[in-house]
């Protein structure tokens, strides 16, 4: 069996796995290829939350690992928007391994599970140099403070090849049946 071969029966295997774990439902076993290859090359990903008025804030890239169950886990500061944004339910739009890359839409939730926190713990430093040699990531003590939570991300759905992150437009529906979200008209002041 030639090298290509065995690389696509490798890729099918795992495809299989994956959409029976439940990480993307079998409408979507093209987009999970992408994503899977995606995830494979990427250092980084790079988040967007939605803002109050239903638009896209900008996307910041971030160190994250896989978990067990296929879902995707950073870690940020507890005050940042990011976090602030989230604990309010805002759903997050995320590009794999550059801004540019293939996108979807996911869920995003704070998780208090000090488990996960330290495989993060773990799992951050293993995958990055400058947090192996205690530069940056997480630790214990940052969680414990409250300085530092970790947040997973569950994928709803893909986003279209060649969506890009534009801050200030609107975000698109974590539900594409949903109603479009209705905001005020920017305020210009009485006169």
């Amino acid at each position: 069996m030639n090298r290509l071969k065995f690389l696509q029966r490798c890729l099918a295997f795992v495809l299989t796995g994956v959409i029976a774990s439940g990480f993307v439902g079998p409408a979507h076993a093209a987009a999970t290829t992408r994503d899977l290859t995606a995830f494979q090359d990427a250092s980084y990903i790079y988040i967007a939350t939605v803002r109050k008025d239903g638009n896209q804030s900008r996307a910041a890239r971030v160190w994250f690992i896989v978990s067990p169950d296929n879902k995707i886990l950073i870690d940020t500061n507890s005050d940042s928007w990011k976090a602030k944004r989230i604990k309010r339910g805002s759903p997050v739009l995320v590009w794999l391994g550059s801004e540019t890359g293939p996108a979807f839409i996911g869920k995003a939730e704070i998780v208090q599970d000090k488990a996960i926190q330290d495989s993060m713990i773990e799992k951050i430093p293993a995958k990055y140099f400058p947090a192996k040699i205690g530069f940056f990531g997480p630790k214990r003590e940052k969680f414990d403070a409250g300085q530092i939570v970790t947040i997973r991300i569950t994928p709803v759905r893909d986003l279209a090849d060649g969506f890009a992150s534009s801050p200030g437009t609107p975000a698109p529906k974590l539900d594409e049946s949903a109603p479009s979200p209705v905001t005020a008209p920017p305020s210009t002041g009485s006169r």
